[in-house]
């Protein structure tokens, strides 16, 4: 079994910036991309960004030029840096690993999604 817990959300005016974490643990082999997806109130949740485990990145055109995702293989930990927040922002971020973990001689491969934090742009 595998645990996401993120940290980081919160409120901020607009124009400021938060830094979200994500840390994984458990039965882990390794893990393929990690991302951060976000769901606003009566709005599908949808990806925000994305890293892969060689460090390619992917963005949703709402937030290229603001935000950064980047990891600590070493940590298992994947980190959203976002700038110049705007209130169309607001929502609650979702951590995602793709991984490949171990039970007993046998591996196999699934995603996980942390519980959600909240962030809230607002002056």
């Amino acid at each position: 079994q595998v645990q996401l817990v993120e940290s980081g959300g919160g409120l901020v005016q607009p124009g400021g910036s938060l830094r979200l974490s994500c840390a994984a643990s458990g039965s882990i082999f390794s893990i393929n991309a990690m991302g951060w997806y976000r769901q606003a109130p009566g709005k599908q949740r949808e990806l925000v960004a994305a890293i892969t485990s060689g460090g390619s990145t992917n963005y949703a055109d709402s937030v290229k030029g603001r935000f950064t995702i980047s990891r600590d293989n070493a940590k298992n930990t994947v980190y959203l840096q976002m700038n110049s927040l705007k209130p169309e922002d607001t929502a609650v971020y979702y951590c995602n690993a793709d991984c490949t973990v171990v039970a007993g001689t046998e591996r196999g491969r699934y995603d996980y999604w942390g519980q959600g934090t909240q962030v809230t742009v607002s002056s």
